[in-house]
């Protein structure tokens, strides 16, 4: 097992990976003692000086495996729901398996499973539903928060709030996204979607993520999203969520949310000794 004092002189090993867009860096640390501070995590996340992502993943041991998510800001996440299914799909073709346990250190045991077409398939657990554990700052509905534009409040192990709009291609969600992740309402942060319901079973939607900005695609915030339409009586419970990255189908089901989805593991590379004795 090579220690992370080791680490600093030899190269790391790294994957890329994204679902829809939603890119990440997945880095194994099942035989390796990994360590990752907040600047290391921003330094990998810089697009022009490091390597670039949405989130970074870091698997370790566990049942099946364990899995820590971060942000690109360099604070953790307690879910990436695409991310999640890139490790799942990649370790049930290597295992040659049906099904898989992930834990998420931030959610609990999540189930995924194998579709036909290579794909996963992951449950993404129940939603959170009431004020304290999504969580908010105060006793509030949240099938209708106190919020210009009345969001839907969820948690999908991260907070989400989601508005339904006519078209979502008039938001500004570079200025909208940012003053609501940081609204005070939302002592933890907060993710941002703005929703265009379709029909019963379809969803454009767009996502401005916590700690990292706006992103293609976003798989808890998709799932949030389709509870958050059910919970409104805008859609069934089946549907597709068109992202700007790609297509998501969400089906909240009585075990938990489930997602499927495109993913792509993209190329392995290799973080330099110079690298990371320059941080």
């Amino acid at each position: 097992m090579r220690r992370m004092a080791d680490m600093a002189t030899s190269d790391w090993p790294f994957m890329k990976m994204h679902g829809a867009g939603n890119d990440f860096v997945v880095i194994d640390g099942r035989d390796a003692l990994v360590t990752l501070t907040e600047s290391l995590v921003r330094a990998l996340a810089d697009r022009h000086r490091g390597v670039g992502f949405d989130q970074l993943a870091l698997i370790t041991d566990g049942s099946d495996l364990t899995v820590t998510f971060y942000n690109a800001d360099g604070s953790q996440s307690a879910a990436c729901g695409n991310a999640t299914r890139c490790i799942a799909a990649r370790e049930l073709a290597q295992r040659n398996a049906e099904r898989l346990s992930i834990h998420v250190t931030g959610r609990g045991t999540l189930s995924a499973v194998r579709n036909t077409d290579g794909t996963a398939a992951v449950n993404m657990g129940h939603p959170l539903l009431t004020w304290q554990d999504i969580p908010l700052a105060q006793d509030t509905d949240t099938l209708s928060l106190p919020i210009d534009g009345n969001p839907v409040g969820t948690g999908m192990g991260n907070p989400h709030c989601t508005f339904f709009v006519e078209d979502v291609s008039a938001i500004d969600l570079a200025t909208v996204g940012p003053e609501i992740e940081h609204h005070a309402l939302f002592p933890e942060r907060t993710n941002v979607q703005f929703a265009q319901v379709i029909s019963p079973s379809h969803i454009r939607m767009r996502v401005w993520e916590r700690g990292t900005g706006i992103t293609l695609a976003s798989g808890s915030s998709s799932c949030a999203t389709a509870v958050a339409a059910v919970r409104r009586g805008l859609t069934g419970r089946q549907v597709q969520i068109d992202l700007d990255g790609g297509t998501l189908h969400i089906d909240w089901r009585d075990d938990g949310v489930w997602m499927s989805g495109p993913t792509a593991h993209v190329f392995d590379g290799t973080l330099t000794a110079e690298f990371l004795q320059s941080l």
